[in-house]
């Protein structure tokens, strides 16, 4: 008789979300202030700890990725990896590419610009530490956290042949526990996590378009309709995978990448190249020679929490999720291949990303007398300072509508992958989950990003970092005791019990012949 598959991470989880959509159409004014309660109690009462847990993060990883650890597989010995390099380094590339990324490639430099973090505003000085700042925001640290959560579930699943689910990285301290509440109650932060950090990128999508089909075609940005693209995203996506339609993500995927390079040579050739060379090696040095001290630095609070603690929780929030992806594309790697390649690679594109997008920003407001900050300073400037980036380069009447385009295919892309995710982890791990899960998983994230946008309403971003904020509080614990768990079980891998040859002892020598 086949046994019964355990519900419980899906029924609990799915209650949860049902929970707070309801609570948010019901109530909004009321899950609104609870909000406004979390994000100052996790910001500015532990806002430190998000700091310190991530710069251990980085001293783990490299640590580890030096050892003598590293020369293990995330697999067995004789598994080789699935990917040629220049594969997989494209899929890490691709891993890089998302909403977040495209929102405040303009929008971060110069609010920073505006309010930098010690620099006197809008001067030279202020300038060059944005840039470190956003390279900081962007660079090795949230790829560390990414690294970290998905070499623990990258070894238990393919080396050790655990479901593929974060609970099973914790085998080596619960033992036959982790199949019990504790195990499932991990699992479900994962979830917990998971949904509101895609639901943060989702909306920061949403708000984008609506903003950039204001800014070029003055159509009304209302809440209405930033609900109406959501509901329209979700219904495509959660469509797609239902029909089963791979070929027309794969399409998508596609369309996400060419655009996204084609949008850097254009801005990087348009933009001012010299000018984008310069600021590129000036604060690529200052931020690598800053880096211990921007990792710990909690001088300017206000600065800190709106945008540093906001994103360590963003990236944490995300951690099942890319940590997932980069740990799938890695089989057959060595654990220090992949720690150094996913911690570098990515990153290495997103300042490269920033420093174009950046770079050409400074210069496009200098050129235009400080136009984008005055574009930034407007009422809901960060949602439109992209597009009014654009409309001081060649073609915008091309460009603006390629970038809402590329906004909807990084909507679109994760939001798919979150669905499988999610489908997953409430599936007892199972890699190929049934598509009625992933569609309702897919409802799911619509309605959970609609409650986000109707509570939010102008403050939409406010509620958007503290959903991330709270949910990556909790998943910040089990992440710590992931890496205690998996140096517990690297200690008893294998690859480090073989008993290494005793060494033979010195033949005795032979006794002097007595004379006679």
């Amino acid at each position: 008789m086949e046994q019964k598959k355990d519900r419980s991470v899906l029924i609990i989880s799915a209650a949860i979300v049902a929970a707070f959509v309801i609570f948010g159409a019901v109530a909004p004014e009321a899950l609104n202030e609870v909000a406004n309660v979390l994000f100052t109690v996790f910001t500015v009462d532990f806002g430190w700890l998000y700091l310190l847990v991530v710069f251990v993060m980085v001293i783990y990883a490299i640590a580890i990725g030096l050892s003598k650890f590293g020369n293990i597989k995330l697999g067995h010995d004789d598994d080789e990896p699935e990917f040629s390099n220049f594969s997989w380094f494209a899929q890490l590339f691709g891993g890089g590419m998302g909403i977040g990324l495209v929102f405040w490639s303009v929008a971060e430099p110069i609010s920073d610009f505006m309010a930098p973090p010690s620099a006197d505003p809008l001067t030279n000085e202020a300038m060059h530490e944005a840039m470190q700042t956003v390279f900081f925001h962007w660079g090795i640290s949230p790829w560390v956290i990414f690294a970290v959560a998905g070499l623990a579930l990258g070894y238990f699943a393919f080396r050790l042949d655990r479901p593929f689910l974060v609970s099973s990285a914790f085998e080596p301290l619960l033992g036959e526990k982790v199949n019990g509440p504790i195990g499932k109650a991990i699992d479900i932060l994962a979830v917990f996590a998971t949904i509101f950090g895609v639901a943060t990128s989702l909306g920061l999508g949403a708000v984008q378009i609506t903003g950039g089909l204001n800014y070029v075609y003055g159509i009304e940005d209302t809440t209405l309709l930033q609900c109406l693209v959501i509901a329209i995203i979700t219904a495509l996506f959660t469509l797609a995978t239902l029909s089963g339609l791979g070929k027309a993500m794969q399409i998508v995927a596609d369309v996400k990448v060419y655009l996204s390079i084609a949008f850097m040579v254009f801005i990087f050739v348009f933009g001012g190249a010299v000018f984008i060379c310069n600021i590129f090696v000036t604060d690529l040095g200052g931020y690598l020679q800053n880096f211990i001290h921007k990792s710990m630095w909690m001088e300017n609070g206000e600065f800190v929490q709106g945008w540093t603690v906001f994103y360590w929780a963003w990236w944490i929030a995300w951690a099942p999720f890319c940590g997932q992806f980069v740990a799938r594309v890695s089989r057959g790697r060595t654990i220090r291949e992949y720690l150094f390649a996913v911690m570098l690679l990515p990153a290495g594109f997103c300042v490269i990303w920033l420093a174009i997008y950046g770079g050409a920003a400074f210069n496009i407001n200098e050129l235009t007398g400080g136009g984008l900050v005055t574009a930034l300073g407007a009422d809901n400037g960060t949602t439109i300072a992209l597009f009014a980036f654009l409309s001081e380069l060649p073609l915008p009447a091309i460009t603006a509508p390629l970038a809402i385009v590329l906004i909807v295919v990084c909507f679109w892309g994760a939001a798919n992958s979150a669905t499988f995710v999610l489908s997953m982890l409430t599936d007892n791990g199972n890699m190929e989950p049934s598509k009625p899960l992933r569609v309702g998983w897919g409802i799911a994230q619509g309605a959970t990003t609609i409650i986000c946008i109707i509570v939010g309403g102008a403050g939409i971003l406010k509620i958007l970092q503290t959903l991330s904020i709270a949910a990556a509080f909790p998943y910040m614990f089990v992440i710590v005791f992931m890496m205690i768990s998996m140096t517990i079980a690297l200690k008893n891998d294998p690859a480090m019990q073989k008993e290494e040859p005793e060494e033979e002892l010195p033949a005795p020598a032979e006794p002097l012949p007595q004379a006679e």
